[in-house]
């Protein structure tokens, strides 16, 4: 198999990574993390590389791109550590155009697409632990339209977006919702995250609502795995680069006299960090590559990555820390943030030990069909 990327590709990444080294420092970052974790101007700069509109097809305002372009853009993210929640967009953006309705798409999809709105998924809630299936969240006929009640945690920058994409009961049945946080009834409250970024407690009060998909379970389930395939790609980027200090490192501090570096311990755990990176680069393009099977496989996929990510982001963050010493943990060192972020990381979507857990069950479920 043809693992190079075609010249458009890395034209792509090429862009994104110019962004980062000369737009995105890590002084830039700090400040941001220190005024609250969001930026909405460097949010309108990665809009003008057009990248919100990445997974958006070009009918709606986008560039018609797929899943290998959305990985390369968040390799180069994870890279920078950026706080922007960028991925967010393609979930949007590819749930709108795929399932709501003319009017939605024409209404929200080339704002999506220009960085005018921020539309993120608010599907988490305080019981669920990680369960797609568990949901409180209740919906309600009104009129022509729709009503929303109900509270959702750790939202992606909650307190900053435009919209949100809200599944709900209707009827007994997961329904998913487009809900404007400019409605009566909604109401955000946002806080900083450990990596840097901006989250919110969300709750809805009747909040007027338009209806996606009156199946949302399904959909809830792909947009989740568009957001395991992307964070998996922006961990292999963060370890990378987490990687790459690590070895600057080792090559510059002296100890006795001579570069730590020489030491056969210390190369041997940098020669294993390397390996964790490789398996979890691999895991990235599988989770990347099986977004367009059926729902299953796709699932099953997505579920393996995450677990082999949180598996070497643990391990490459941690032993970075573990080589650096004390100045690996300190806030001015751009080394500690991405330890933050990698441990971040492993939480979202699910942790490791959740994935570990639906991996086995559909591994069961798979020998239960052709036993």
């Amino acid at each position: 198999m043809d693992f190079d990327f075609s010249d458009d590709q890395q034209q792509l990444r090429d862009a994104v990574a110019k962004w980062v080294d000369k737009g995105y420092s890590f002084e830039r970052r700090r400040a941001i993390e220190a005024a609250g974790g969001f930026s909405r101007e460097a949010w309108d700069e990665l809009a003008e590389l057009g990248l919100g509109g990445l997974l958006i097809p070009e009918d709606d305002g986008g560039l018609g791109m797929g899943a290998v372009e959305m990985m390369v853009v968040m390799e180069e993210l994870g890279r920078g550590i950026v706080l922007e929640p960028l991925a967010q967009s393609f979930i949007a953006g590819a749930v709108l155009a795929g399932h709501a309705d003319e009017a939605t798409r024409t209404e929200w999809l080339p704002r999506i697409a220009g960085g005018q709105a921020l539309v993120v998924l608010a599907q988490q809630e305080k019981k669920a632990r990680y369960r797609l299936d568990v949901c409180e969240a209740q919906a309600a006929k009104a009129g022509s339209g729709y009503t929303v009640t109900g509270a959702k945690s750790v939202v992606p920058a909650g307190d900053q977006a435009d919209a949100y994409l809200v599944p709900a009961r209707l009827d007994g049945k997961i329904a998913l919702f487009l809900v404007p946080r400019s409605e009566d009834g909604v109401a955000a409250r946002g806080y900083g995250t450990q990596d840097g970024s901006r989250a919110a407690e969300v709750v809805f009060d009747k909040a007027s609502a338009a209806l996606v998909a009156a199946d949302g379970l399904p959909v809830l389930e792909h947009a989740v795995d568009i957001g395991i395939a992307a964070a998996c790609a922006e961990g292999v980027g963060a370890m990378d680069k987490m990687l790459a200090l690590t070895v600057e490192y080792l090559n510059t501090r002296k100890q006795f006299g001579v570069l730590i570096g020489s030491f056969q311990a210390l190369r041997h755990r940098a020669a294993d960090m390397k390996m964790q990176l490789e398996l979890a680069r691999s895991m990235s393009y599988y989770a990347n590559l099986k977004l367009g099977a059926p729902a299953a496989e796709r699932r099953q996929a997505a579920a393996r990555a995450k677990y082999q990510l949180g598996v070497s982001m643990r391990f490459v963050s941690q032993s970075a820390v573990q080589m650096h010493g004390g100045i690996g943990v300190t806030d001015e060192y751009v080394g500690s943030h991405y330890f933050r972020k990698l441990t971040q990381m492993e939480m979202t979507y699910g942790d490791t030990l959740h994935h570990l857990g639906e991996v086995s069950a559909r591994m069961q479920d798979t020998a239960g069909v052709f036993a």
